[in-house]
């Protein structure tokens, strides 16, 4: 009798804990440290686009901001506040975001089938400080 019940809370348990770990999310995105202006929780393939959109907009290359990493390596620190480039790239997303909310709703309007909205590239044109006109 005493077998039987072991067995059966044994059971229970190994139960339990197989469906809490079946239900739980699979958390593969990375976690990203110190974003202050993009979302925390930005996904692995969003963060590429964003990041790829700075490089081609920019005319410029990971490195423009992000610092090297202190342990003598060829890697980025992409944590890092060393460059004052992030802090401006920082400071140039919550400009655009403000004339973007304010101007067009913060929507993507549709124009002649181009999008209306206030990007990177619209000063920059492939350069790493835009023109002064």
């Amino acid at each position: 009798m005493l077998k039987v019940r072991t067995l059966a809370v044994i059971a229970s348990i190994t139960t339990i804990i197989f469906v809490t770990s079946a239900t739980m999310p699979e958390d593969n995105e990375p976690q990203y440290k110190n974003l202050k202006v993009l979302p925390k929780k930005i996904s692995h393939d969003e963060m590429d686009k964003v990041m790829h959109h700075y490089n081609k907009a920019l005319g410029v290359k990971c490195n423009f901001c992000h610092a090297k990493a202190s342990d003598g390596s060829n890697k980025l620190d992409f944590a890092s506040d060393e460059k004052p480039e992030k802090q401006s790239a920082r400071e140039m997303m919550k400009m655009t975001n403000k004339i973007n909310l304010k101007y067009f709703g913060g929507k993507k309007e549709v124009f002649n089938h181009a999008a209306m909205e206030v990007s990177c590239n619209t000063c920059h044109n492939g350069k790493s400080h835009p023109e002064e006109h």
